[in-house]
């Protein structure tokens, strides 16, 4: 919970200070003309990608595979999409990585990695007891 509360802070604290020092470089309007440019290019290339994405999904259904990367691979493309409409510059470069095949699959590797290697205790999801089958109609037409 630290590092999300961290995450929020720091992401835009990063983001406002490349917008200043990029801005003081090529100035303001290329600033904003930039932002709006990688915006509009991110969402046209997460789209092909996305479809490209879902193609992929309906071979590997016709040759009755379960598509479980290209599941992964869309919500990552959603996600990089979403990072693109964001402006930022920070934001706008993972979403580019995101995008790009090849380090889609690295990000995912590596998340996935980490979900696989924690472990979970199986003594915490077991309660330990008894099944009395007698009903209660029972004990009392015993008494």
């Amino acid at each position: 919970m630290n590092t999300l509360i961290l995450l929020i802070i720091s992401i835009p604290l990063i983001e406002i200070y490349l917008m200043i020092k990029i801005g003081g470089m090529i100035g303001a309007f290329n600033t904003i003309f930039l932002i709006f440019f990688t915006a509009i290019t991110g969402i046209y290339f997460a789209r092909l990608a996305g479809i490209n994405t879902i193609r992929s999904g309906f071979n590997q259904i016709i040759k009755n595979e379960i598509p479980i990367y290209e599941i992964i691979s869309g919500a990552a493309l959603a996600f990089a999409a979403l990072l693109l409409i964001i402006p930022g510059f920070l934001t706008d470069l993972i979403g580019f990585l995101l995008i790009i095949p090849v380090t889609r699959k690295f990000f995912i590797s590596l998340v996935s990695y980490r979900f696989k290697n924690k472990k979970v205790s199986s003594n915490d999801d077991i309660i330990e007891g008894s099944v009395d089958d007698t009903n209660e109609d029972e004990k009392k037409e015993d008494n």
